[in-house]
């Protein structure tokens, strides 16, 4: 029964936002929208589209508020429009009774909260869809910010995922535009984004990570967490105190530099990305604020993008290359990459990509986006059947936060000057000797741990079954040998590279 009144109330509200011009738009003849304004005569909206389905979705309430979210971040298959409106979306939930809140801590410790903490804040300091964040001091004085899922919340998420799961199927059969826009497949990363976002301790340990990342850093700042009050329900981390990054007002009386600020924030987001290749992925300004040595303090960390060595040599090659306006290299990045077929004509993904990217350099580098770069790289490649990464949807969408905040910040932020270095210096990494002695160290293990049992596995090969199977397991180990042959021919060049090198610079000093 619930279902049915939660379905009648989503497609009122559809009707009230005439969002049913989003299928009907699909008919390029535009007879079936006509025949619809027609119908519905005395509904004369004022608004774009893009602004009616945010506000449909923020009267639909929180979770679809946070669907409109994860939506914006899909601009790969979302009309600019569309997705820049979706961005506007703002978290904001009216707070839960405190009453609750104790409930929920008492119920993950198992005792009242007076014992749990030293002092328990009763006003919650941030409300959001999900959680809300009271202050509490813990008893040896340390001052303490506690997260708090709130109650009953994967019943709700259970309810409105079941409809949101049933209206994607409904949206691919009756929209013919509507299996482009992969809409299970959305609904399905959603799913798993707001049930990883449930779990505190998946949160607290990105948080610890982070953290250990940055220990040493003097440009960011993570609270620590302290695990003895951690539970999946409930996260307990050090307490901040900043500035909220859009308060520039603020930060100006505090005698923060900003255009420094801004440099140093696109800094954070191409170390964490190129260095780390683990970053936080929701750097919106709710979720920034400034200490008053002018370091940044990162929060809320339940979205986390993590990248791989493919991923980054991707995205390193893409960059120089585009700002060296190779755009053959720039294809080839994405075939070695994987990201499209390997039979794709270089020629002709190095002419689309050079249509799209060309016009761009008519403006200062420093006006350049790096986020509409990677937005336009994507868009382009998916005619030529590429697959986007969630991984790198993610990043694509953390970099526009970065962008737009450094901009925000210090309007003429150059920000190829800010991140060249990083990429190179990575770029730096993966080739030269640095890279090699790196392999060799990785790989040295295994090889010496290989070599000694040669002996032994072909005398079990040849001595276990017959006929073909023996001859299929000598024709293994003749494969595997080869390999190792390769690899001792490719060490002692290495080595004796090393040894030559070595005499020629002893010679140089004697």
């Amino acid at each position: 029964m619930f279902q049915l009144l939660r379905l009648a109330r989503i497609l009122w509200v559809a009707y009230r936002f005439g969002l049913e011009e989003f299928p009907l738009a699909a008919d390029r003849s535009g007879q079936l929208l006509r025949w619809s304004r027609r119908i519905f005569f005395w509904r004369r909206p004022s608004e774009s589209r893009a602004v009616r389905l945010r506000e449909a979705l923020e009267t639909l309430g929180p979770i679809f508020v946070k669907f409109g979210q994860v939506l914006s971040t899909r601009r790969d298959l979302l009309p600019a429009d569309i997705a820049d409106e979706l961005a506007r979306l703002q978290d904001r939930v009216p707070p839960f009774d405190p009453a609750l809140a104790i409930a929920e801590v008492e119920r993950a410790f198992g005792r009242p909260v007076d014992t749990v903490f030293a002092h328990f804040e009763r006003t919650p300091v941030a409300s959001a869809s999900i959680a809300q964040v009271h202050f509490a001091v813990l008893h040896d004085g340390t001052e303490a910010a506690v997260k708090i899922v709130r109650p009953d919340m994967e019943t709700v998420i259970a309810r409105d995922l079941a409809l949101m799961h049933a209206g994607a199927s409904l949206v691919e059969w009756v929209w013919p535009d509507g299996r482009r826009l992969k809409p299970r497949e959305v609904v399905a990363e959603f799913s798993k984004y707001l049930n990883d976002e449930l779990d505190l301790m998946r949160e607290a340990a990105s948080a610890s990570q982070l953290r250990r990342n940055f220990i040493d850093s003097g440009l960011l700042l993570v609270p620590e967490v302290y695990w003895d009050y951690c539970s999946t329900r409930v996260m307990t981390m050090q307490r901040m105190n900043g500035i909220t990054i859009s308060q520039r007002d603020r930060l100006e009386a505090a005698g923060i530099d900003i255009p420094r600020l801004a440099r140093e924030g696109v800094e954070i987001f191409f170390a964490q990305v190129f260095r780390d290749g683990f970053f936080h992925a929701d750097m919106h300004p709710g979720n920034i604020q400034v200490a008053a040595d002018g370091r940044y303090i990162a929060l809320d960390f339940g979205i986390m993008g993590t990248l791989d060595d493919r991923d980054k040599d991707y995205l390193a090659r893409n960059f120089l290359a585009f700002f060296r306006r190779d755009y053959r290299r720039v294809a080839m990045a994405h075939i070695e990459a994987g990201w499209v077929p390997p039979d794709t004509r270089v020629d002709e993904f190095e002419s689309a990509i050079r249509a799209v990217c060309e016009p761009i350099f008519d403006r200062p580098l420093k006006e350049i986006s790096f986020g509409r770069v990677l937005l336009r790289l994507f868009q382009t490649a998916r005619r030529f059947n590429l697959e986007v990464q969630p991984q790198l949807v993610l990043l694509q969408k953390t970099l526009l936060n970065i962008e737009g905040l450094g901009r925000e910040l210090d309007p003429d932020l150059d920000l190829w000057v800010t991140a060249k270095p990083y990429l190179e210096s990575w770029m730096g990494d993966q080739v030269g000797w640095g890279a090699l002695m790196k392999g060799l160290a990785i790989e040295g293990p295994r090889w010496s741990s290989l070599l000694p049992q040669l002996p032994r596995l072909l005398h079990q090969a040849l001595q276990s079954g017959s006929g073909a199977s023996t001859e299929m397991r000598v024709r293994e180990l003749e494969a595997q040998l080869r390999r190792l042959e390769y690899r001792e021919r490719l060490m002692s060049l290495v080595v004796g590279a090393i040894l030559i090198m070595s005499g020629l610079w002893w010679w140089g000093l004697t």
